[in-house]
């Protein structure tokens, strides 16, 4: 393996257009880019930590049936209770997949409602 200090003290002896000479052949070499990494830095504030913005936890979901598996009359009863639809309204929802059983909902709501659904045999997520 290289000395990485000495390819470094070697590095730093390079004028700007070597360098910059030298990023054009590693690029093409590896067909790799630099422009990525040197534009996200050109994005971070001075001390090169990222400005973390603060993170908006999710609170409203989707259940969203996938398939309404063998027990396809059970789901069809899970739907109902969970929606208020007639039958109709129900069973039209369990034979379409990717439908959107619930919507924005809380998590809680959501993820019991998946259990009851996924206790019926039909396939759910949330979204």
């Amino acid at each position: 393996m290289a000395d990485l200090d000495k390819l470094v003290q070697e590095l730093s002896t390079l004028t700007v257009l070597e360098a910059a000479e030298l990023v054009k052949k590693l690029e093409e070499t590896w067909g790799v880019s630099a422009a990525a990494p040197v534009a996200a830095m050109a994005m971070m504030p001075a001390g090169g930590a990222a400005a973390a913005e603060p993170v908006e936890e999710k609170t409203e979901f989707d259940l969203i049936l996938k398939d309404a598996g063998p027990k396809k009359i059970e789901t069809i009863k899970v739907i109902r209770k969970l929606t208020n639809l007639g039958l109709k309204e129900s069973k039209d929802m369990a034979e379409t997949a990717g439908v959107k059983v619930l919507e924005a909902v809380t998590k809680e709501a959501a993820a019991d409602a998946k259990k009851q659904l996924e206790e019926v045999g039909a396939v759910v997520e949330v979204a």
